[in-house]
C-alpha cells in the first residue's frame, strides 16, 4: 500500500513535476487544506498563498497566486496561474512589488483591486523565500 501521492504543479507556462511526495498542503478559499495518499476526490479552488511539499522528510514551499486543485486518491494536479519555488523568489523584486503595491492601494486613481491582488502576491511571494 503507498503511503505516497504523484503530485503534479501546473501553471500556464511550466509543469512542475514532484512525483511520488508524501503530503501536500495548499492555501483553499476556505483556509489551508492538505493531502496524502488515498485522499477522496476533489477539486478544490486555491487562493494566493503558500504550497507546502513534503517528500522522503524534506519539506520545499511554493509561492502561488492561485487556481484549482484536482485530487484523486493516487495523484495531485494543483492548476495554478503561477508557482515559484522558494529558493527562486527574487526577494528585491517581490519587495520592490509590495512597495508599490501598498503606494498604489493609497492613489486614488489607482485600480484597487488590482494593487490588493499584487499586495497579496507579494506578501506571499515574500513569505515564501523567508521560510
Amino acid at each position: 500500500m503507498a503511503k505516497t501521492i504523484q503530485l503534479e504543479i501546473i501553471t500556464p507556462t511550466k509543469v512542475f513535476d514532484e512525483g511520488q511526495v508524501d503530503y501536500v498542503r495548499a492555501p483553499s478559499l476556505d483556509g489551508l487544506f492538505g493531502v496524502q495518499s488515498k485522499h477522496a476526490p476533489a477539486i478544490i479552488a486555491m487562493k494566493t498563498g503558500e504550497i507546502k511539499v513534503v517528500k522522503e522528510g524534506k519539506t520545499n514551499y511554493f509561492s502561488t497566486s492561485g487556481g484549482f486543485a484536482d485530487i484523486r486518491p493516487e495523484n495531485v494536479q494543483l492548476l495554478v496561474e503561477t508557482a515559484e519555488r522558494a529558493e527562486d523568489i527574487d526577494k528585491i523584486r517581490a519587495q520592490t512589488a509590495l512597495e508599490k503595491a501598498k503606494k498604489s492601494l493609497q492613489n486614488t486613481d489607482a485600480n484597487h483591486a488590482r494593487a490588493r491582488t499584487a499586495l497579496e502576491r507579494s506578501k506571499a511571494r515574500l513569505k515564501v523565500a523567508n521560510l
